[in-house]
């Protein structure tokens, strides 16, 4: 078996692996958001949860499938041309997932959490006695 036949074999299998966690998290996340309204937990904290959930997944999942085509097209054929392709691939696959970031933090991923009470990050703004 030659080099370039290996490296498709492990991207493919990488690829597999992404397509895998984007599947098993959506079907997990959907048993336990039907789960959560089958025992009457409340509707919006279920909601946020399953959203949650399959964001996650469809990041992780995405995590996968960049490391796929990157091993591909480093690997196998590095001319400009693949590398554009991999560039815009990468271009548009990271705007999803800081989409996905934005949509399930409430946050841009540079940007500090906020934590609840007093203190560094807090959302509360101190009073201040008149």
């Amino acid at each position: 078996m030659e080099f370039a036949s290996v490296i498709e074999t492990i991207g493919t299998s990488i690829d597999g692996v992404g397509v895998a966690v984007i599947v098993v998290g959506a079907l997990a996340g959907t048993i336990r958001f039907l789960w959560g309204l089958s025992t009457r937990q409340e509707f919006a904290a279920t909601y946020r949860r399953y959203r949650r959930g399959l964001g996650r997944a469809i990041l992780l999942g995405l995590e996968f499938l960049v490391a796929a085509d990157i091993i591909r097209t480093v690997a196998i054929s590095p001319t400009y041309t693949s590398v554009g392709v991999l560039a815009v691939i990468v271009a548009v696959r990271t705007f999803l997932s800081f989409s996905l970031e934005v949509e399930l933090e409430g946050r841009w991923p540079w940007q500090a959490r906020r934590t609840k009470g007093r203190g560094a990050g807090s959302d509360q703004v101190p009073q201040t006695s008149t």
